[in-house]
């Protein structure tokens, strides 16, 4: 599936992939993950200008998943990556991720980074599958805790989250 950067005209385009994947999280007794609002068009306006937002396309060139990345700590991580329920288990997440790495080593980034739920079947054991592997407290950098507070602050905690990374 065809990976390209995300147009302005798309950007509510991404907040229905994000509502749409959030529903799953109701059927795992997780339904403050499924109600939670998607990043507001403006704060995805800011990933897509700062190029940091691609999207995964069908045959008629319309988002089915979309990916945005910010840097920390000399890295890039994973704000948000969301396939369209009706696209999933056909290897688009991996494709986004593989995308941004391949972007990341073409600007000689180190890593990929993102954080994420551990009981989650389709986040942490999913990314362990896609390269990435789960920091320990003490491998945090600075920009990863300020993250985890802010994730805390926001009510994330409430089910365990673990940080992670893949090297490139």
């Amino acid at each position: 599936m065809p990976v390209r950067v995300v147009r302005p005209e798309e950007l509510t385009a991404l907040q229905d992939i994000e509502r749409a994947a959030g529903r799953c999280f109701r059927d795992i007794g997780m339904p403050e993950i499924a109600d939670d609002e998607p990043p507001a068009v403006g704060e995805l306006a800011f990933y897509r200008e700062a190029g940091l937002a691609w999207v995964a396309v069908d045959g008629a060139d319309a988002p089915v998943a979309y990916l945005i990345a910010e840097h920390v700590d000399g890295n890039l991580h994973v704000e948000q990556v969301s396939v369209h329920p009706d696209q999933a288990r056909r290897g688009i997440g991996r494709a986004l991720l593989d995308h941004l790495a391949g972007f990341a080593v073409g600007g000689g980034v180190p890593a990929l980074t993102l954080t994420t739920f551990t009981e989650v079947p389709w986040n942490a054991p999913y990314y362990v599958r896609c390269g990435f592997r789960a920091l320990g407290e003490g491998a945090l950098t600075p920009g990863l805790w300020e993250i985890r507070a802010r994730e805390a602050a926001h009510g994330l905690d409430r089910w365990p989250r673990v940080c992670m990374r893949r090297d490139l």
